[in-house]
């Protein structure tokens, strides 16, 4: 097997070793220190995929990350990977890879096909009817072959890590001005970290302008010294407020972790991640074997690969030339070299003797069906437009392209750092900021060299950047060849497919912003995040709405500048892992009986205990009626517990809740809502005063942490005159809550030292049960006679274990829900949804009148007192055998289009009250008890009555036993 387009020397590949690897089933050879794309390029491969929207063939089209067209599927099965740039993929035994959008084989060339009949055609007829008809036809095989690749089938077998670290220095990018910004940085003591994305320090000059021992002789000095960490194959994703740096490293072949996510936090970064080149925009530019010159010269000297064997330079700038010298000196021949100025720079003395040389020229055309075959040439007049007469055809298999180039800004433009437009090299560059953040190289917009390293230098000592020349000769900007024949499309963005037409209809349609442009015509959209065709589709815009390119700027860059796995933002957070699961010291218990769980926040909950062959409605039912009926247990461990310490412990609670805190006693309990700040309500639970300085809350079990949260949020922002500390201990302590009228009589056998008879409602006492110390609250969420014992975690199973040896029975979340629905206990979530006012749930009473709290001012809003506000009421269908579902709009009338005047939050059967029932929200509902409200359903009407959301014990007795 050979590689008929590896060049017979040159190149940093391992040229004794072979790697074998597979393209869409066929079997090719590398070397250790290929890409996939070089790889490809080595033997032959030109055509690599299809374009998105037109799926026309496509081939690779440069050297990174910038890659817009070559996009594949990297392995098999659960492993593989999708929309992954073969630029970017080092070459490994074994790789196994398939094209994107890409049709079965040359036979099946539709869009080819559709091209060769588009001039027999109709004006009109080609896209509309033509297209539409064979996109019917191949309409199976085009769901199969389109999109963005598809996701792999099953869990990811692979391991990604995470890691953190803190630098004085981060210096984004290995090129010529990042090596000098770490050695300069190192030498004045600094703790560095050096990230380049690539496998290699030096960048893309590395060993053509850049002198390899130079790069050497800084990566020796660079590794002798302690304080510099040097990251290769990491690729920064995002720079965050406070120079917050997100990065991806790509573990070496045969790495523990797939990859790693580092968290850096840098006390000043440098970026200096260098340029891109871009393209220019003509008729037919996507062709396979048309790529950036810079690439193609790249591909030649690192990797000793031919992207062609007879190439034509496209360019209109200096740099071009350095490409041409650098594919001729690896033994490409040079067909000829065409260059938009009239009176191109002195780099272009440099070119090989007899090299046809075409100044003042375009390339207005291109053939070749897939790959390229041959190019024509027309002269350019001053103001762009193509000189009318015969055109030149140069046949050749290689156009090199260079439109100039762009700083690579991203991550500046993250920091919300200004860009302005330069004329000299005609692009965006970074203006100074404040920003904890320098750009360096060619991200500065500096192109020369030695320039570059000085300005690198400079920045990773912290001394102002040298101050920037001119270029000597500027590119002409002509962003797009403009040919009378407007067959052909000129591609601007080659992932997407748009075209220099769809920004013109963009224009005309009246989309003058870029970022409106964006939109409709997805350019810059694709997971290259534009990086070629952006400034290019942005400058034509301008012309197109007759503007200047610095009033349009560029559209809005986010992380992560590359595209990311999920599989690495995860890291180890999969599985269990991924979303814990919490259970509490009795679940084996739960679990041995049979209990059914939920999920409460992260918490498994017992949500019944089915018998055999007992449904979980007949299961609620008998465990309803064991808690009004005898003495039950529910396992509410899961409550939120913050135990709140100081001096002011009691004034904060005044202001967090809506009730007063302050006048409560050691050792008596109260009931407590809280609001946020816009007077809707947060949260409820019940407070204990432990000690003069000493509180415990709790909360629901779904908002334990989001209440901490917001304890610590007021304490450390806004109320920081306050002494008060607070400490969750949901998990410190298990609870067992007794319930029933015989639960007294348990709990004096097995509390002997407990005065039961001395123990009012809403009270706490300490006492030892079972020989185990526990604190006893007075409090019931079922109306009944109830106990909430508490002990240390560790004695959460014993305890329940003897309850249960002493006649208590287990009831779970759903009786329990029945039981507090009965007593018109709202429940937050049900009841409340971020709209709900504690007068909506009747709670005026709570308010208290003498001191402020969260939210007060919000509650006196106009429209927080209207009368015809939603209010928490009670509902029963007039059929009792129908259960109305949660969520149910209901109207006030019977007729179609009728007003919802509210809906159902909670709907149960009620086995005391023995009739189906629900609470809901009804505008101005606690006038308009017993009046008739309808819910609407898929099955028909029902009709309800409006009623006192107490339906069980409405004088309270029961709570006493």
């Amino acid at each position: 097997m050979t590689q008929p387009y590896r060049l017979a020397r040159g190149g940093r590949i391992d040229r004794g070793r072979v790697l074998r690897f597979r393209f869409d089933g066929r079997e090719y050879e590398g070397h250790p220190g290929d890409t996939l794309a070089s790889a490809l390029l080595a033997n032959g491969v030109r055509l690599v995929g299809r374009s998105f929207k037109y799926h026309r063939p496509r081939g690779i089209f440069s050297c990174g990350p910038e890659e817009p067209s070559a996009l594949m599927r990297l392995g098999e099965g659960a492993l593989a990977e999708p929309n992954c740039r073969p630029t970017q993929t080092p070459l490994y035994e074994g790789l196994t890879a398939r094209s994107q959008n890409c049709w079965p084989g040359p036979r099946w060339d539709i869009g080819g096909l559709a091209d060769r009949f588009a001039g027999f055609l109709p004006a009109g007829f080609y896209y509309k009817t033509f297209m539409a008809g064979w996109a019917r036809l191949w309409e199976p095989l085009l769901r199969r072959m389109a999109g963005l690749g598809r996701a792999p089938e099953g869990p990811d077998p692979s391991r990604y890590d995470k890691t953190h670290a803190h630098c004085d220095v981060l210096v984004i990018g290995g090129g010529p001005a990042g090596l000098a910004a770490a050695l300069a940085a190192g030498r004045a003591g600094s703790r560095v970290i050096l990230a380049e994305s690539d496998s290699e320090f030096g960048g893309p000059l590395a060993g053509r302008e850049l002198d390899n021992a130079w790069v050497a002789a800084i990566l020796a000095e660079l590794a002798a010294m302690p304080e510099i960490r040097m990251l290769p194959r990491t690729t920064v994703l995002g720079r965050y407020d406070g120079n917050y740096v997100v990065a991806a490293e790509q573990a070496p072949d045969g790495g523990a972790a797939r990859q790693v996510l580092w968290h850096i936090r840098a006390g000043r970064v440098v970026l200096a991640t260098g340029a891109q080149e871009r393209p220019i925009a003509f008729p037919d530019n996507d062709r396979p074997g048309i790529m950036l010159a810079d690439a193609a010269a790249g591909y030649a000297a690192r990797y000793g690969v031919a992207p062609g064997r007879q190439a034509v330079i496209f360019a209109n700038n200096d740099s071009a030339y350095e490409a041409a010298a650098t594919l001729a000196d690896g033994g490409i021949a040079i067909a000829a070299i065409v260059d938009l100025r009239a009176e191109p720079g002195p780099a272009s003395r440099r070119r090989g003797h007899g090299t046809p040389f075409y100044p003042g020229h375009a390339v207005v055309a291109t053939a070749g069906r897939h790959g390229l075959r041959r190019v024509w040439v027309q002269p350019v007049s001053d103001d762009g437009t193509v000189v009318t007469g015969p055109r030149i055809a140069i046949d050749c298999d290689l156009l090199a392209v260079s439109g100039g180039w762009n700083p690579n800004v991203q991550l500046f433009a993250q920091a919300r750092g200004r860009l302005a437009f330069d004329a000299g090299i005609a692009t965006l560059v970074p203006q100074l900021d404040d920003l904890g953040i320098v750009c360096a190289g060619g991200a500065n917009g500096t192109f020369s060299l030695d320039r570059a390293i000085d300005e690198g230098s400079a920045a990773g000592a912290g001394a102002p950047l040298p101050r920037a020349e001119a270029e000597a000769t500027p590119p002409r900007p002509l962003w797009l060849v403009p040919v009378a024949d407007g067959a052909a499309r000129s591609f601007v963005d080659l992932h997407n497919d748009v075209t220099a037409a769809d920004i013109a209809l963009a224009a005309r349609e009246g989309f003058a912003a870029i970022e409106h442009v964006k939109r409709y015509t997805t350019l810059g959209m694709g997971t290259d995040q534009g990086r070629t065709g952006n400034l290019v589709g942005a400058a034509l815009l301008s012309a197109a709405v007759g503007r200047s390119l610095a009033e349009s700027g560029t559209t809005t860059f986010r992380p992560p500048t590359v595209p990311v796995t999920f599989g690495l933002l995860a890291g180890r957070e999969r599985g269990a892992l991924s979303d814990a699961v919490r259970v509490t010291p009795m679940h084996d218990w739960h679990v041995a009986a049979g209990a059914v769980f939920e999920d409460v926040g992260p918490w498994k909950r017992a949500r019944y205990y089915p018998q055999p062959g007992e449904s979980m409605e007949a299961a609620v039912r008998r465990e309803s009626l064991a808690v009004r009926d005898g003495a039950a247990m529910l396992d509410a461990s899961t409550l939120g517990k913050i135990e709140l310490v100081g001096p002011d412990a009691a004034a904060f609670l005044d202001r967090v809740y809506i009730n007063r805190w302050s006048n409560l006693a050691p050792g008596r309990c109260r009931y407590g809502v809280m609001c946020r700040d816009d007077g809707m309500v947060f949260d409820d639970g019940v407070g204990t005063r432990l000690a003069p300085d000493r509180f415990l809350i709790t909360t629901t079990t779904g908002n334990a942490a989001a209440v901490l949260d917001w304890f610590d949020e007021w304490l450390q922002t806004e109320w920081t005159d306050l002494d008060v500390f607070c400490a969750s201990l949901t998990e410190e302590w298990a609870n067992a809550t007794l319930a029933g009228p015989k639960s007294r009589e348990i709990l004096s056998a097995l509390m002997p030292g407990l005065d039961l008879a001395e123990f009012p409602f809403m009270a706490m006492r300490e006492a030892e049960i079972g020989g185990i110390p526990a604190r006893v609250f007075r409090i019931s969420f079922s109306g009944e006679l109830c106990y909430e014992i508490n002990v240390p975690a560790d004695y959460g199973l014993s305890l329940w274990q003897l309850l249960a040896r002493a006649g208590a029975v287990p009831y779970g979340t759903e009786a329990m829900h029945v039981l507090r629905a009965e007593k018109g206990y709202f429940m937050v979530g049900n009841e409340t949804d971020g709209s709900v006012t504690p007068g909506d749930l009747g709670l005026e009473r709570m308010l208290a009148k003498d001191k402020d709290f969260l939210g007060r001012r919000s509650l006196s809003r106009r429209d927080l007192v209207r009368p015809d506000r939603k209010q928490l009421v009670g509902l029963v269908a007039e059929d009792a055998k129908v259960l109305v579902p949660e969520g149910a709009a209901l109207v006030a009338e019977n007729t179609p289009g009728a007003p919802i005047v509210g809906h159902v939050t909670s709907s149960y059967f009620g086995a005391r009250i023995e009739r189906n029932f629900a609470l809901g929200l009804v505008k101005g509902g606690r006038a308009r008890q017993g009046e008739q409200v309808w819910a609407p359903l898929p099955g028909g009407v029902v009709s309800m009555r409006i009623a006192s959301p107490v339906f069980y014990d409405p004088e309270g007795r029961r709570r006493d036993g």
